[in-house]
């Protein structure tokens, strides 16, 4: 009986350590800062560029009726002393109409700029995810995480340059 206790204390002791070994097997990680990339990425400011081209007549207008708004109001500021009734009330009723029509304008220019904007975000994202896909086959990666989901990581995980680079290399 007691060497049956002694090999299956040994069958249990190898079984650990073979079970340990395998668990030790390290496990690659890696970590990266997906918004550090976009934001350090040539592209944005190449999609920037395009987006205010894209919008130069609208944002041309929408800044001329800034102007023409700003205008009036320090004129009335300036004479309203010597203005009569009738002339102060037409300049109000302009800037009124200036102002409708800068809200009318200014605020879908707004809204459409930011769409494009977040229409060109996402390819770029789709070009930081497959370079980040490619550096993970490539380097044997078990898994890599967003950097702003990890409380804390060493340096040594940090692939953010090379996603960087792969994803400047593409365009």
């Amino acid at each position: 009986m007691n060497s049956f206790i002694k090999v299956l204390t040994l069958a249990a002791l190898f079984t650990l350590a073979t079970m340990s070994g395998a668990v030790k097997a390290e496990q690659k990680l890696g970590v990266v800062n997906v918004q550090e990339v976009l934001q350090a990425l040539p592209q944005v400011a190449v999609i920037e560029q395009n987006i205010q081209a894209e919008f130069a007549d609208q944002i041309q207008e929408v800044q001329r009726l800034r102007s023409d708004g700003n205008f009036l109001l320090e004129k009335l500021q300036r004479e309203k002393a010597t203005m009569s009734a009738d002339q102060i009330k037409d300049i109000e009723g302009q800037v009124n109409t200036l102002g409708q029509q800068l809200q009318a304008k200014g605020q879908p220019l707004q809204e459409n700029m930011q769409r494009r904007t977040e229409e060109e975000r996402r390819k770029l994202f789709a070009l930081i995810q497959q370079s980040i896909n490619a550096i993970a086959d490539k380097e044997g990666f078990d898994m890599v995480l967003n950097s702003n989901a990890v409380p804390f990581s060493a340096e040594k995980f940090d692939i953010s340059q090379k996603v960087l680079d792969q994803v400047s290399k593409i365009n």
